[in-house]
């Protein structure tokens, strides 16, 4: 049995388990209503969030109603169920855990439900005694809202959040709130990680600004000189596009393949009746070529698409052919190409469409949190900008309808 001792520290005899300091949940004193850890990866946020819950079902027996969620239905039972230092991992005597239905029943008589944040209806019915809402900062807003009303048993209903602290607005108004008592953790407070791992972290993201918020938990906001700020793409977001007239996949190819290589940029837009931009999908991947060629083409029966772009500049004509062996090798259709001839530098592409966003012209469908990072630092940051060029290439081509030189590519 886990116990909250008078001392405020957590102990388990079966496992001998001593949290790390940013894992003590604060004093249940009756002022705050959201505990939010805001970890990098590694600092050991999923097991504080772990320990909270199975302590409050234990505790609570059969008055415990518990939500817990993640951005993905994925995620939920892979990272908070199933992984390594989920729940039912942690304490698998302890609970009748049905994986289809994705729910538990805690030997005290508690009860457990796992809701993935990409349906926010799913939400909506469903009440709580404590709420576990991990990388809150990829969820669709209006999951959170939906649990917030579902969060209403018991004398003193509680949320722990545990996120890494992407640039989200509502995010950052809850960790500013007055009812909500913020810690903050990094990989370098995890004794249990071992000197190796945070040597090829540090190596490899340093203090870069992928490597200050992934790593060091920190807030990246606006970056003085880039073209995009945060307020433009999150006033615009929405959760579906309208009818599109057009959609394009672009590819902005990396030279190579391995860990330490440009990012092969994807993106995915479509225009919509209204005049718009919508963006559907936007990556980066490491793959070699007929890998990411493979994926274009995945991309563009997906979202239904006419046509792929690529930039002749920056291998063109490589694209093409990697496309048209790709076709042949996996029987696909024809695919329709299209050359983009760049004449200008990246920063001069870019900012006609940063201007668009700015007015409101361009909306993205859903959260592409690295790639809005990207472009929030570009291009000021030394970080890779590949889907920066992607998402240009792909809204330019639907405000300036592109060159006229259109192909195709047969099988």
């Amino acid at each position: 049995m886990t116990l909250l001792t008078a001392s405020g520290i957590w102990s388990n005899p079966s496992t001998n388990w001593k949290p790390l300091a940013h894992q003590i949940p604060p004093d249940d004193d009756g002022s705050w209503n959201i505990w939010m850890l805001l970890g990098g990866r590694g600092s050991g946020k999923t097991m504080a969030g772990t320990r909270y819950v199975l302590d409050h079902l234990r505790t609570q027996g059969k008055k415990a109603r518990v939500g817990i969620g993640a951005p993905t239905f994925g995620d939920v039972r892979d990272v908070c169920a199933e992984g390594v230092t989920g729940l039912i991992s942690t304490a698998p005597e302890e609970f009748d855990y049905n994986r289809s239905l994705a729910h538990a029943r805690h030997i005290n008589g508690g009860y457990v439900q796992f809701l993935s944040a990409e349906e926010p209806n799913r939400w909506n019915g469903p009440q709580f005694s404590l709420l576990w809402a991990d990388e809150l900062a990829l969820w669709k807003e209006e999951s959170w809202h939906q649990a917030q009303f579902g969060l209403r048993l018991g004398d003193h209903p509680k949320a722990i959040i545990t996120t890494t602290p992407k640039a989200r607005k509502f995010v950052r108004e809850l960790s500013e709130s007055e009812s909500t008592i913020v810690a903050h953790a990094t990989p370098y407070d995890n004794t249990n990680l071992s000197d190796s791992v945070l040597q090829r972290l540090d190596f490899q993201y340093g203090k870069s600004n992928l490597g200050r918020q992934e790593l060091l938990a920190e807030w990246i906001d606006d970056v003085e000189g880039a073209l995009w700020l945060r307020e433009w793409i999150d006033n615009a977001r929405v959760e579906s596009a309208p009818e599109l007239q057009r959609v394009v996949v672009a590819i902005d190819p990396a030279a190579s393949a391995n860990v330490n290589s440009d990012e092969t940029g994807l993106a995915v837009v479509g225009l919509g009746d209204d005049g718009h931009c919508y963006v559907l999908h936007s990556e980066g991947v490491r793959m070699t070529p007929d890998r990411w060629a493979s994926r274009a083409i995945d991309l563009y029966e997906q979202y239904k698409a006419d046509v792929i772009l690529g930039e002749v500049n920056n291998g063109g004509d490589m694209i093409a052919s990697t496309l048209d062996n790709v076709t042949r090798s996996e029987n696909r259709y024809s695919i329709p190409f299209r050359a983009i001839h760049a004449t200008r530098g990246k920063t001069t592409r870019a900012e006609p469409v940063a201007v668009l966003y700015s007015h409101g012209f361009v909306h993205h469908v859903g959260l592409f949190a690295e790639s809005e990072d990207q472009m929030c630092s570009f291009p000021i940051s030394s970080d890779h900008d590949d889907r920066v060029d992607s998402l240009v290439y792909a809204i330019t081509e639907l405000t300036e309808r592109g060159s006229a030189d259109l192909r195709f590519i047969e099988m």
